[in-house]
């Protein structure tokens, strides 16, 4: 049953207000046809009933001031005098009309119908002529209007029964939905807090990453060139030919200068002088000339494939991996024989390092291991692979594979 609970409903002025108007229209018409449909009894009756029926819109107008739920004394009393009344004066059953407005909320679910029956019954009456019919055509007309009267109460209530389940649904699907925006609500403040976490860690992560990526270029740039300094300066030292340890100084002054210069290109995350101007394969002819004058090992250069314009991040990688394997053969394998190979495929480009020296076991890496610790980790940054193989006795080969990404592309 609907059950409003505002008095600011309009349902709830018409419930209350709708009887007392129908009744006051019904005695109206009543009273101007009263010569002739009424007999003086029946208007002398027809009088105390319509003053009951008064008397009874007044009790309830006390005693209830919001929607009439469950009223069903109310109901019956003024069905039972709307019927008495429309047998006096058809025109009472204007009267008798208002249960087709209230019978749901006044009358128990399973009354409700009943009432409406009661309703009908009496509203056919007037419709056929008054009560009792006079003939037989008179009563077939009657009980056909009860007929139509009810099966479209019915229907109209049914379809008011249909708008309230209707309207019950809204109702839950609103309050569900306040229920989410309110879960809404607290999951976007922990996503705020969840999101200032992560501001915290990524800066961490960048933290952490610049100081790897410094690390890295201090161990490829400033400590190799520290090395080499040490080693030319002690051969100067260790040298009687004036002539030689000139050249061992000027070779560490080179060295310094080259080494300060990529120091503070590595600060400004610059890419190495070696491929400022020059395309991978001249920068590793260039280095690998240079390498091989300082270090008296001779290193073969081979480029296979058709040379591209390779993207900065994929230069500097490969050059600085390609240094640091060098690096290694200089200092832990005794070489006498190095070979460089680089390979240009279609979606790849690799870089391979082979020398005749002593060679190692990879299982127990030499050292801090972070020259290879190193070259796996540049190579990681551009999803590339390193891989070393070693026997001790037989050289070392390392090969780094990477993705061919071209200048000018981002992926």
């Amino acid at each position: 049953m609907t059950a409003p609970t505002t008095t600011d409903d309009p349902w709830l002025r018409t419930y209350r207000w709708a009887p007392v108007g129908m009744l006051a229209t019904g005695t109206v018409l009543s009273v101007g046809t009263a010569t002739l449909l009424m007999s003086p009894a029946e208007r002398y009756t027809a009088a105390v009933l319509t003053a009951v029926a008064v008397g009874l819109e007044l009790w309830r107008g006390r005693r209830r001031r919001s929607m009439p739920e469950g009223d069903a004394v109310y109901y019956l009393l003024r069905s039972a005098l709307a019927f008495v009344l429309s047998w006096l004066n058809p025109f009472f059953a204007i009267y008798a009309a208002s249960g087709y407005f209230d019978a749901h909320a006044m009358l128990p679910d399973r009354w409700s119908r009943f009432g409406l029956i009661v309703t009908a019954v009496t509203v056919a009456g007037s419709q056929a002529g008054g009560l009792p019919p006079d003939d037989t055509t008179m009563w077939i007309a009657f009980g056909l209007l009860v007929v139509l009267n009810a099966s479209i109460s019915m229907l109209m209530m049914r379809l008011a029964e249909r708008d309230e389940q209707r309207s019950l649904e809204r109702l839950a699907a609103i309050t569900e939905l306040e229920r989410t925006n309110v879960r809404l609500e607290n999951a976007l403040s922990e996503n705020q807090a969840l999101h200032a976490q992560l501001l915290v860690h990524a800066r961490e992560a960048g933290i952490d990453d610049e100081r790897r990526r410094l690390a890295a270029e201090i161990h490829d740039t400033l400590a190799q060139g520290l090395a080499g300094i040490v080693t030319q300066l002690q051969a100067a030292q260790d040298t009687a030919d004036p002539e030689a340890a000139r050249r061992h100084v000027e070779r560490a002054t080179d060295l310094a200068r080259r080494s300060l210069g990529d120091a503070r290109r590595s600060v400004r995350n610059l890419a190495p002088e070696a491929l400022e101007h020059r395309t991978l394969d001249d920068a590793l002819a260039h280095e690998v000339e240079r390498w091989s004058a300082e270090h008296g090992i001779r290193v073969d250069l081979t480029v296979t494939g058709t040379t591209e314009p390779l993207h900065d991040d994929i230069g500097v990688t490969l050059f600085r991996i390609t240094q640091e394997a060098l690096a290694n053969v200089a200092k832990h394998s005794s070489a006498h024989r190095a070979g460089v190979t680089v390979s240009y495929m279609d979606d790849e480009v690799s870089v391979d390092i082979r020398d005749d020296g002593c060679g190692f076991d990879p299982c127990a890496t030499p050292g801090d291991g972070f020259g290879l610790r190193g070259m796996q980790s540049r190579a990681d940054r551009i999803a590339g692979v390193v891989d070393v193989e070693s026997e001790p006795g037989v050289g070392t080969a390392v090969s780094v594979r990477v993705p061919l990404i071209r200048a000018g592309r981002t992926s």
